[in-house]
């Protein structure tokens, strides 16, 4: 098909443009720049973010833990379960990592995210940025009824990206990354809320090839 470069895997392909930012699967050899960000730091050595305390794993293993869960991810990526992990540039400089997730999503309607952006990029809006970029795919190209996040409620920064964007308060957790359980702030977001405010222009290319892999019929799409 015209402007299919990668016909074996066609997220290959896929494309987000907002801004100053573009969001796309990094190629295999673009990694090493984005580990090298993580190296430098992404939060205070005294912080863990993170349900998953990956960042406080020593730099060869947790190198090697990254490149598995990215070839995972795209090993097991099917429309009953699927995880879209997005390298973030800022003008061609990689910043940072952006994902959004499904779990039988053709019939929840539901989708997940999880972002990382390093610390010298951080302030600068970027991370709502970015999470809006993947929420437009989601609500405005794949059908997507609710979005959903989780923070640690000392974690201000997180929770102020997902208030600004316009998700609501929805309860409570708890997770344990480092073996003690810390209370976590739900969040969520319909598609009325989405459509309630005005939203950053997002361009998306490249779907149309890869819509059977997020389990979606053209037809089953808002428009």
């Amino acid at each position: 098909m015209p402007g299919v470069t990668h016909p074996l895997w066609p997220l290959f392909d896929l494309r987000l443009t907002t801004g100053a930012l573009e969001l796309r699967i990094p190629r295999e050899e673009e990694l090493p720049a984005f580990a090298d960000i993580v190296e430098r730091g992404i939060h205070p050595a005294d912080e863990m973010p993170f349900g998953i305390a990956w960042t406080a794993i020593p730099t060869r293993e947790r190198n090697l833990d990254s490149f598995r869960w990215w070839t995972i991810a795209k090993a097991t990526f099917a429309p009953e379960h699927w995880t879209l992990t997005l390298g973030v540039w800022e003008n061609g400089v990689p910043v940072g990592f952006q994902d959004l997730r499904g779990e039988t999503f053709s019939t929840t309607r539901t989708v997940g995210t999880g972002s990382w952006l390093g610390r010298e990029f951080q302030g600068r809006g970027i991370g709502r940025l970015m999470r809006q970029a993947v929420l437009a795919l989601a609500f405005d190209h794949l059908g997507a009824e609710v979005a959903e996040s989780e923070a640690f409620i000392d974690n201000p920064a997180s929770n102020k990206v997902s208030l600004a964007v316009g998700y609501r308060p929805n309860g409570f957790g708890r997770l344990s990354p480092q073996g003690t359980p810390r209370e976590t702030q739900r969040f969520r977001m319909t598609l009325d809320d989405w459509r309630a405010r005005p939203r950053p222009e997002v361009t998306v290319e490249g779907l149309e090839t890869c819509l059977e892999l997020f389990g979606i019929e053209p037809a089953d799409r808002s428009i």
